[in-house]
């Protein structure tokens, strides 16, 4: 796994670590490594309740909060249960379950039976929901009408 992009970040992750220590149980990573950039090891936190804040918020860091679901419609409920929504993943062979989970899983990209980061330039658009962006997706087909100027011109003519 390669280094966050800067300090900043690597501190902004460790720092959720933290936090993440007091709100479930680390069972893997949870410390930098050292090393010629700003490594963190990847982190496991088990037993995370979904108000947790390190369920609640985006980290953009090799950090895993961990919570438990009932079944497939609690853990869309909890995958909700934000006010993000850039990616999400579901995993079944469930025709049915991938169905409600295209229906009602609310996420900018959407991937079904594969990982959720790693969006392909040119066949994915890339953009979430809520605080996580705008309808208009990044490299969609109507990306680059966010770049124009919308003008509409009306004239009577008699």
């Amino acid at each position: 796994m390669g280094p966050v992009i800067n300090e900043g970040a690597r501190k902004s992750i460790l720092d959720y670590v933290e936090v993440g220590k007091k709100e479930g149980r680390v069972i893997a990573g949870g410390s930098p490594v050292p090393g010629d950039g700003y490594f963190i090891a990847p982190t496991v936190i088990a037993d995370v309740d979904s108000k947790a804040r390190i369920f609640q918020e985006e980290i953009f860091g090799p950090v895993l909060a961990v919570t438990k679901a009932r079944d497939f419609d609690h853990a869309l409920a909890l995958a909700n249960d934000t006010e993000y929504g850039l990616t999400g993943a579901a995993y079944t062979k469930n025709p049915e379950k991938i169905k409600k989970a295209r229906d009602q899983f609310f996420v900018g990209n959407l991937y079904i039976n594969r990982k959720c980061t790693g969006a392909m330039v040119g066949a994915h658009p890339f953009g979430g929901f809520n605080m996580s962006g705008t309808d208009s997706k990044a490299g969609g087909p109507d990306y680059m009408l966010q770049f124009l100027q919308a003008k509409s011109i009306a004239e009577k003519v008699s």
